[in-house]
């Protein structure tokens, strides 16, 4: 389930999302549709959840599927970039999971990456491959995806990392009683939206990024270790994934504003987020 889109100051909203299949579409109030959205969490949660798993390998891909079968996911298995990006673009799924190489598109599942993210900024997109060099790492994160797993990983954990990208969707759009908008200078960050503006214009960032702006934006001129923005962010990756990371909010921001400078790099210890008052 996703929001697509909300009008500014808790004004007309023009909404639509999914909840495994089932389609909803709300324009009005704000405050009448974030009610809406929380409703429908607490059925989706009932529900499976669907995957999507992109991999051009029949006996790994049934591997994968089999895995969240059992868990309880609902699973749909695509064998090549072009069948997965029109069945994709029809109907989003709950969570993409993505090979890089696509049959003889050495970087199809770059390009499909894009597609998606193109399509949504809160779809969590994970990329499994067996491509390890920091360089495909990086260019995965760049393309928009939440993580970046190598085929080695175990699957309980790669469950794990699932789950946790399922939190960390489901604490954006059911956040816990009492908490507040962050807003410091031109920043209004929304959790329960989804939703980030600079000078009034939208940044559209994924899960990830959002919960590491979160962590830096809600303790103005604290320093976080990459260690605490990986916790924040409820997710399992290394410390230079998080510099990864770091940098593409950062190129959001500088696309909306040039002279954006409000995340700063202390060397040896972390980042910190620039009081913007």
């Amino acid at each position: 389930m996703s929001l697509i889109q909300a009008g500014p100051h808790g004004g007309p909203l023009a909404a639509h999302g999914q909840c495994n299949g089932r389609l909803w579409r709300y324009a009005g109030k704000a405050e009448i549709a974030v009610k809406l959205r929380v409703k429908l969490l607490m059925t989706c949660k009932t529900m499976a959840r669907t995957i999507a798993i992109v991999e051009d390998e029949p006996a790994i891909r049934e591997n994968y599927a089999d895995l969240f079968r059992r868990q309880g996911y609902r699973v749909e298995i695509y064998g090549e970039r072009a069948q997965a990006s029109a069945a994709l673009s029809r109907q989003l799924p709950d969570l993409v999971i993505l090979d890089i190489g696509l049959g003889e598109e050495i970087d199809g599942g770059f390009e499909l990456c894009r597609q998606l993210r193109s399509l949504s900024a809160t779809l969590p997109i994970v990329f499994l491959t067996a491509r390890d060099s920091d360089f495909d790492t990086v260019a995965g994160l760049r393309v928009g995806a939440d993580d970046y797993v190598t085929k080695d990983v175990s699957l309980p954990q790669l469950s794990a990392r699932v789950s946790a990208l399922f939190r960390r969707v489901d604490a954006s759009l059911a956040p816990p009683p009492g908490e507040q908008i962050v807003r410091d200078g031109p920043l209004v960050l929304k959790p329960e939206q989804m939703r980030v503006t600079w000078q009034d214009q939208d940044i559209d960032l994924t899960v990830t990024e959002l919960w590491i702006l979160h962590a830096l934006a809600k303790h103005p001129g604290h320093v976080k270790t990459r260690e605490q923005l990986m916790a924040a962010a409820d997710t399992y990756v290394d410390l230079a994934t998080i510099t990864s990371h770091i940098k593409r909010i950062r190129k959001k921001f500088l696309k909306a504003d040039p002279a954006f400078d409000a995340i700063e790099a202390v060397y040896g210890a972390g980042y910190r987020w620039v009081p913007q008052r």
